[in-house]
């Protein structure tokens, strides 16, 4: 029983010692935790602290940069400032000092100018004097010269008045004779100027036609596609647009040879659109023909609208355009019919105005003067009679269309614009190098006029210009002086209306000219 008490006192009492032991180890384990706990509070303050400092560190800095950039800033600005009152004082004293100079200045000039008025008056008092001897002095001579004629002053006067009038009769007389010679050349020389002046205000490009195109190929093997198998290709292209096809050795070249131009230039695109395509054969040549020609029929109504639209005419009928348009395709001594019809319209309207008449109905009338020489068939009436009736069955007025039966003189002429159409058309037509039948006439002319320069001493060019309307001499100037230039330029002129024959005026200029050359080294 003691055993069993002893036991359980002994229970009890390790019970106990184990939860007093428990207690202080949990109380160590606690006062451990709150040092621990105490240790990390210090470190968290001591980084806080840190952290403190460098972020007051780094405001400060950042104040201090603040503070010296806005010093900068400032010193900048105050340095500005004084730099502009610097230049403002500058510029003020500059203006003080020329305003002193200018001071200075104008009281030197007035001091000259004071000296200058005494001169004058100086002067002036000499000249007074002067002049007051001078009455005196003529006063004198009048009167040795009264004593000397016997004649009185007012004598003298009447005597003289009278040879004054005898003479001006005797002036008056020969001038009323030069004016009424110059007066009986003044319309010859008028109707000079108006064509000459319609001339050199006209000028339009020249183009030579003849019978002959060349039809350029890329290589001489495309002569042999032209030709075709046993020459099938070349007669249906003969056939179907009329032209002759030369096929010969002449290097890339094809030459197609007709007397129709419309035909000749359908001919030429036609074989340009075969060579191009490179399907050659009768079938597909017939077909090509055929659109090219409708092609080139809306061209010819086209360049008639465009021609008549440029030309300022309106109300032309449909036919007349048409006709107009194929002129392009037309040549008159190597003149392509169209470029003169135009260029003689031109001259008519320009003509028309000078001479007060009505230049829009000129123009039309010289417009139309050649319709008569392209005919869609062959005729034996001449070509201005044609021309005539055609404008009479289109409706035109009769001044115009007696124009263009007269302009060959093969009716009488009822309107004052059918000479200017006359004249007008052989103005164009004689133009120098405007046909080929009088270019050679032409160049030889101006050959010439030079030769003719050449042929006095001192002439060391000569230069004939302006279609032979002025001839432009340079001389030597060592041999030939202003003097003699001038002289020269009337010899010339002599010569040339003595041995040569040419239209309108011819201009002599003489040129000297003196050089003086160095060379610096």
């Amino acid at each position: 029983m003691n055993d069993i008490l002893f036991l359980v006192i002994a229970l009890v009492g390790g019970i106990i010692l184990g939860f007093i032991i428990a207690k202080v180890i949990e109380k160590n384990k606690a006062s451990e935790l709150i040092k621990n706990a105490k240790k990390e509070v210090e470190g968290i303050i001591k980084e806080a602290k840190s952290e403190g400092e460098s972020i007051k560190k780094d405001k400060i800095l950042q104040a201090k940069e603040k503070f010296i950039e806005l010093k900068s800033e400032h010193e900048k600005v105050i340095l500005s400032r004084d730099k502009k009152i610097a230049e403002a004082e500058k510029r003020t004293r500059d203006k003080e000092s020329q305003v002193s100079n200018e001071l200075a200045k104008s009281k030197k000039l007035n001091v000259e100018l004071e000296n200058k008025l005494k001169e004058v008056d100086h002067k002036q008092e000499f000249l007074e004097k002067k002049q007051t001897e001078l009455k005196k002095l003529h006063k004198r001579q009048v009167q040795q010269l009264e004593v000397i004629s016997g004649l009185s002053a007012d004598e003298a006067k009447e005597q003289l008045m009278e040879s004054l009038k005898e003479q001006a009769k005797s002036d008056s007389m020969s001038l009323i004779q030069e004016t009424i010679e110059e007066a009986k050349l003044t319309a010859k020389q008028e109707a000079k100027k108006v064509l000459i002046n319609t001339i050199q205000r006209i000028g339009t490009e020249e183009a030579i036609e003849n019978c002959v195109s060349v039809f350029n190929i890329e290589s001489d093997d495309v002569k042999g596609r032209i030709i075709g198998r046993e020459g099938r290709n070349i007669r249906a292209i003969e056939s179907a647009t009329g032209v002759e096809i030369i096929v010969d050795d002449t290097p890339e070249a094809i030459i197609l040879s007709c007397f129709d131009s419309v035909r000749r230039e359908v001919a030429r695109l036609s074989l340009h659109k075969l060579v191009t395509d490179g399907r050659i054969h009768p079938a597909r040549i017939e077909e090509v023909v055929k659109k090219t020609r409708k092609q080139i029929d809306e061209e010819i109504i086209e360049v008639g609208k465009r021609t008549v639209i440029d030309l300022g005419i309106h109300g032309l009928h449909p036919e007349l355009i048409k006709t107009i348009g194929r002129m392009k395709y037309r040549s008159s001594y190597g003149q392509n019919l169209l470029q003169h019809s135009r260029e003689v319209a031109k001259l008519c309207g320009v003509m028309a105005a000078e001479l007060g008449l009505n230049a829009k109905l000129a123009k039309r009338a010289g417009l139309l003067h050649d319709i008569g020489k392209v005919p869609d068939t062959e005729t034996e009436v001449p070509h201005a009679i044609l021309g005539m009736q055609w404008a009479e069955k289109y409706g035109e007025k009769p001044e115009v269309c007696n124009a263009i039966g007269a302009h060959h003189d093969e009716v009488e002429m009822t309107s004052l614009i059918s000479p200017i159409i006359q004249v007008c058309d052989a103005i164009s037509g004689a133009r120098p190098g405007a046909r080929r039948q009088v270019l050679d006439s032409y160049i030889q002319r101006l050959k010439d006029l030079e030769e003719i320069a050449f042929g006095f001493p001192g002439v060391k060019k000569a230069y004939a210009i302006q279609a032979g309307r002025e001839l432009r001499v340079i001389v030597e100037s060592e041999k030939v002086n202003d003097e003699r230039a001038a002289g020269l330029s009337f010899e010339i002129s002599q010569k040339i209306q003595t041995d040569m024959t040419y239209p309108g005026q011819v201009k002599i200029t003489v040129i000297r000219e003196t050089r003086a050359v160095n060379i610096a080294k």
